[in-house]
């Protein structure tokens, strides 16, 4: 694939992680995304608002401000671990996979699987497996493809290298992809390049956003996430579908985030995309 072919989407988590700071709804998350300069999205369940129950009319707003909704990505309480919430969090997931067959080649992002209870870690990685892999097989059902989102923050159960290659291998290829993050690699200390290639036939989007030296978040092409090998690896991988979404998390992005994303959609021209 070539980086004239790449298509650039913006993550709603720069505003969610505002919490109460953010007073606005979807429809300025939309503004902003729009007027930054970016061609998709990728909501969560919990900035998607009054649009929850009504993807039509998300549709309508997508259509609107000349956006396409690459994802649409939720969590839950349970970090994906709790063995008595199994059924819960399959419901919530087959909510979401229904909204998303709405839209045209848009997928599923699942959190990262996390530690929310005593017991062994073993016992946690084959139940967020279990969750995992049943999701796959609804959203196969859907028609929407279904993807895993590790991270590094509090008691994430998928930090690590040795985290990965775990859940990896517990994960059916063809049921659940991966969207790579690499801040959230580079925060758990992996070689970027030796685990993207590791694994490049899971990859079915990328999350772009850096770090510096110590792990703090830092505005891309500020920190030393090397974004142009991220972008050489995901481009030749299989069934990578053209799609980096930008998500931000620095202090910058806190102090004002329209700005701090427009600021990476400019960064990103820079690199061709």
């Amino acid at each position: 694939m070539n980086v004239k072919d790449l298509k650039v989407g913006c993550q709603t988590f720069t505003w969610e992680m505002l919490g109460d700071r953010f007073t606005g709804g979807p429809d300025d998350l939309l503004k902003a995304i729009a007027e930054g300069g970016y061609a998709g999205i990728e909501i969560t369940d919990t900035m998607i608002g009054h649009y929850a129950d009504r993807p039509s009319q998300f549709a309508a707003a997508l259509k609107s401000a000349g956006l396409t909704l690459v994802s649409f990505a939720f969590g839950s309480k349970s970090g994906f671990t709790l063995k008595n919430e199994i059924g819960a969090d399959l419901e919530t997931a087959k909510r979401w996979i229904d909204f998303a067959a709405v839209f045209p080649g848009a997928l599923v992002s699942m959190g990262s699987a996390t530690v929310v209870s005593d017991g062994p870690r073993n016992d946690k990685f084959a139940i967020a497996a279990e969750i995992y892999n049943k999701a796959g097989e609804l959203g196969r059902k859907a028609g929407v493809q279904v993807v895993v989102h590790p991270s590094s923050h509090h008691n994430t159960l998928l930090f690590d290298r040795a985290d990965y290659d775990r859940i990896f291998g517990l994960i059916d290829a063809s049921l659940v992809g991966w969207v790579p993050d690499t801040g959230h690699i580079l925060r758990g200390r992996q070689d970027m390049a030796d685990t993207l290639t590791t694994y490049r036939d899971r990859i079915r989007y990328v999350h772009l956003k850096d770090v510096d030296a110590a792990g703090t978040w830092a505005m891309l092409g500020k920190g030393v996430c090397d974004t142009a090998k991220v972008i050489e690896i995901a481009s030749a991988a299989p069934n990578f579908n053209g799609w980096l979404v930008l998500e931000e998390e620095s202090e910058t992005a806190a102090a004002d985030p329209a700005i701090a994303v427009k600021t990476n959609r400019q960064t990103m021209c820079g690199y061709g995309a």
